[in-house]
């Protein structure tokens, strides 16, 4: 299986405990997920953030309803938390996210180990392109929501 990696970082002109508590509570991700997938959660709110929790959500991935359940496998306030898709559209993902001081705020680092099926061809396609349009408006939504 053909792993790819993608690195992210954005600096938020926020305190680490504030950037952390915004990412701890799941029902934000809806706000840094682009409408075009039409995002949302299953699990019944407020999920208690912890390892091993399961959160359920529904995309459209190009138009097309999928199911995606991920899995908290490291959680340490205000620093990092991983979490792992269990059943979704992608072979693997493994998304670290970590939060580190900096002067004035906060960089909020992004770590994505993850494979899709039909392998290189597929990714350069189609997710390479899709993750780039995913996280720039994540960062857009981040610049917003914190300035």
């Amino acid at each position: 299986m053909k792993e790819f990696v993608m690195n992210r970082e954005q600096f938020v002109p926020r305190p680490i405990a504030e950037v952390f508590a915004f990412y701890a509570d799941a029902g934000n991700l809806e706000h840094l997920t682009p409408p075009w997938l039409r995002f949302e959660i299953v699990t019944p709110t407020p999920v208690v953030m912890r390892p091993g929790t399961l959160i359920d959500y529904r995309i459209r991935m190009r138009g097309l309803p999928m199911r995606w359940r991920s899995r908290i496998t490291a959680w340490d306030p205000p620093h990092r938390f991983v979490d792992e898709q269990v059943a979704g559209p992608y072979r693997l993902w493994i998304h670290t996210h970590e939060f580190v001081p900096a002067p004035g705020g906060t960089l909020v680092r992004d770590h994505v180990r993850f494979a899709v099926p039909g392998g290189a061809l597929v990714h350069r396609l189609f997710v390479a392109r899709d993750l780039e349009r995913i996280f720039a408006y994540r960062a857009r939504q981040l610049t917003v929501l914190f300035s």
